[in-house]
C-alpha cells in the first residue's frame, strides 16, 4: 500500500494559489480545534498533532499563530462539522469532511460537486462502513519485519505493515498514534517519517477504468478542492496511471 496510498492522498499544495488554499483550510481547523479543545497543545492532543501536520506541510508559523490567537479571543465565526458521503465517478466511494459556518451553503456546493460529475450523493453511513479509522506511517525503509518487531515489543495494536517499492507503510487503530510516534523516536530514529497521520482507509479498492469515468473523477476532485468548506476528501478510487 505504500506508494499507492502516497501518490492516492490529494495533492493540493502545487501553485502558490493553491498553497493560499491549504493554509487557509488548516487556518480554519487549527481555529476550530483550539477554540472547543483549548489552546495548549500539550494537553489538547487533536491541536498538537494537527501543528505537527501543518509544520510538515509547511504551513507558516504565522498562519498557525494567528488562528490560535484568534480561538483566544473567544469570538469569531462558529464552525461545525459536517460530513458527506456518496458514490464518485465509476461508482467509487467517497467520503467528504467540512468545516462551515452555513451548512446550507456547503451542502449545495458539495452536491453540485456529485451532479456535474455522474455521482451520486448518499445519507450519513452510506459508505463510511467501508472505510477503517486508521493512524497510518509511510517512510524508506527494507526491512518491514524488524519495524514490525519494535512495535509490537511496544505493544501496539498493530493493523499492517507493509513494504513496497521500498516504502514502509504501518497502520494501526487511530488511538495508537502517539505511541507509535514515540515508539518511532525511542527505537527507530533512523526513519524518516514522511507521512503521518490519521485518515480513514478503504476496505477495498475500486478501479476507475474508462476515459469518461477518469475525466469525471479528475474534474469531482477539482471541484471539491475548490470549496472553501472541504477539508478533506477520503475515497477508494484506482486510477490507471496510478499503479
Amino acid at each position: 500500500m505504500g506508494r499507492a496510498y502516497q501518490n492516492r492522498k490529494l495533492s493540493m499544495a502545487k501553485t502558490a494559489g493553491q498553497k493560499t488554499k491549504v493554509y487557509s483550510k488548516y487556518g480554519k481547523e487549527i481555529y476550530v480545534c483550539a477554540k472547543n479543545g483549548g489552546l495548549d497543545p500539550d494537553s489538547n492532543i487533536s491541536l498538537r498533532r494537527l501543528i505537527e501536520k501543518a509544520k510538515k506541510d509547511q504551513v507558516p508559523a504565522h498562519v498557525i499563530d494567528k488562528a490560535i490567537d484568534k480561538a483566544k479571543g473567544g469570538g469569531g465565526e462558529d464552525y461545525s462539522e459536517a460530513r458527506y458521503e456518496g458514490f464518485g465517478p465509476g461508482n467509487c466511494m467517497v467520503i467528504i469532511d467540512c468545516l462551515t459556518d452555513n451548512g446550507n451553503r456547503t451542502i449545495k456546493d458539495v452536491r453540485l460537486c456529485f451532479t456535474k460529475t455522474n455521482a451520486k450523493i448518499g445519507s450519513s453511513g452510506t459508505v463510511s462502513h467501508m472505510f477503517d479509522h486508521q493512524a497510518v506511517f509511510a517512510f524508506k525503509g527494507d526491512d518491514d519485519e524488524a519495524v514490525l518487531e519494535n512495535l509490537m515489543m511496544a505493544d501496539i495494536d498493530v493493523t499492517d505493515v507493509e513494504l513496497e517499492d521500498g516504502i514502509i507503510t504501518v497502520q494501526a487503530p487511530h488511538t495508537e498514534f502517539y505511541k507509535i510516534k514515540t515508539t518511532f523516536a525511542d527505537t527507530m530514529p533512523e526513519y524518516e517519517l514522511e507521512v503521518e497521520e490519521i485518515t480513514w482507509v478503504p476496505q477495498t479498492y475500486t478501479e476507475i477504468t474508462s476515459e469518461d469515468d477518469i475525466a469525471n473523477f479528475e474534474k469531482f476532485m477539482a471541484m471539491l478542492e475548490d470549496c472553501d468548506d472541504v477539508q478533506n476528501v477520503y475515497h477508494n478510487a484506482e486510477l490507471p496511471d496510478q499503479e
